[in-house]
């Protein structure tokens, strides 16, 4: 089979002209077919503001009412998608920019309602591969937002870790897949202090072991737990680093 790397990429990196520009370029020379995924939450955050309509979190996560939707439509699957496409066509990457409503790659349906109404929010439920396999297979790269759709007319908010690591889950009978996520981090830290203290190789025993003693704790575990999912569903390897490091190939390679 031949390889594809599965880029994810959030936080600031996609804020910043410079940092994305930087990080669009490393992105470009990654030899191979390639997807990226991009979130964009600070934008979508700011651009709320402006429209006066307050961001409401819990535990980092957005709570999406019907204006809220509009606004993450708006800047996810607009302002920011198609900035990264532009700038990735002038990089002559033939890049194109898709929700999960465009071409029915990715449906989900309306998380339910338990302690919290996370609102216009989507649970994947099913994401058809094939057509998306197609489009890279004729060296098309697909830039995924964050949204996804429940096939009655409605788009919901989907958190972008998910869409990678279920797009990279579908995609592993297409292809080799490495799944990359990128953050501000070198990798995943034995101390959070030392930038330097880099965990090279984490298996599932070695991440219970650090989850008890403390040493990764609060949004890295959620992160950690897909990533040995999505090895379970036929991921090759999934790569936790720094966006400047994506060539590299450097950080904490996740592994069974």
């Amino acid at each position: 089979m031949e390889k594809l790397t599965l880029i994810k990429v959030g936080g600031k990196i996609v804020e910043e002209a410079e940092s994305l520009n930087q990080l669009l370029r490393d992105f470009a020379s990654v030899e191979g077919h390639k997807v990226l995924v991009h979130g964009g939450g600070r934008s979508a955050t700011a651009v709320a503001a402006k429209l006066g309509i307050e961001s409401k979190m819990v535990n980092g996560r957005r709570i999406t009412d019907e204006e809220t939707l509009k606004v993450v439509t708006m800047v996810y699957g607009g302002l920011v998608n198609k900035q990264i496409v532009a700038q990735l066509q002038a990089m002559g990457i033939n890049a194109l920019g898709l929700t999960g409503a465009d071409l029915n790659y990715m449906q989900s349906e309306k998380r339910p309602v338990k302690d919290i109404d996370y609102g216009f929010v989507g649970d994947v439920k099913k994401v058809n591969a094939g057509i998306m396999a197609d489009l890279i297979a004729r060296d098309v790269v697909p830039v995924l937002a964050p949204l996804t759709h429940d096939k009655n007319g409605h788009l919901l908010n989907t958190n972008a870790d998910t869409i990678a690591g279920e797009a990279a889950k579908a995609l592993a009978e297409f292809f080799d897949v490495s799944l990359v996520y990128c953050f501000e981090k070198k990798g995943v830290l034995l101390d959070e202090n030392d930038d330097e203290s880099v965990i090279s190789q984490l298996n599932p025993a070695l991440f219970e072991k650090y989850v008890s003693e403390g040493i990764i704790q609060g949004g890295m575990i959620p992160k950690l737990e897909n990533a040995f999912e999505a090895l379970h569903a036929g991921v090759k390897e999934v790569i936790i680093t720094k966006a400047d490091n994506i060539h590299l190939n450097e950080g904490t390679v996740i592994i069974l």
